[in-house]
């Protein structure tokens, strides 16, 4: 029966490390936390700030648009609300952090 089993042979030994393998490793490592950094950590960082910015500078007056996609005119300002005007009889109280962008003057009554 050994002529339908081939010779089991043994493994060559594992090749030795290359001369700074683990340095390489941690470039690598280092690489990877650098472009985590630039691509994702720094500019979602630069529009948190840019938002809270906004939020802090709102007020009466200013035209907004909400996440939601409302437009309307702030007719007031709290700690953690804003009232907008949607229309003339129409006034909606959301929080501050639903607002996106605000608008320049005189666009809600272009559209």
């Amino acid at each position: 029966m050994s002529f339908l089993i081939s010779a089991a042979h043994a493994a060559d030994a594992a090749p030795a490390a290359a001369p700074g393998g683990e340095y390489m490793q941690f470039l690598m490592l280092a690489g990877f936390v650098v472009i985590f950094y630039l691509l994702i950590w720094r500019p979602q960082s630069k529009r948190a700030k840019e938002h809270k910015n906004l939020l802090g500078s709102l007020q009466k007056g200013d035209e907004v648009v909400t996440s939601g996609g409302i437009a309307g005119k702030v007719v007031k300002v709290a700690d953690d609300f804003v009232v907008i005007e949607v229309s003339d009889t129409v006034e909606l109280k959301i929080q501050k952090m639903a607002i996106a962008a605000t608008l320049p003057k005189g666009t809600l009554k272009a559209i």
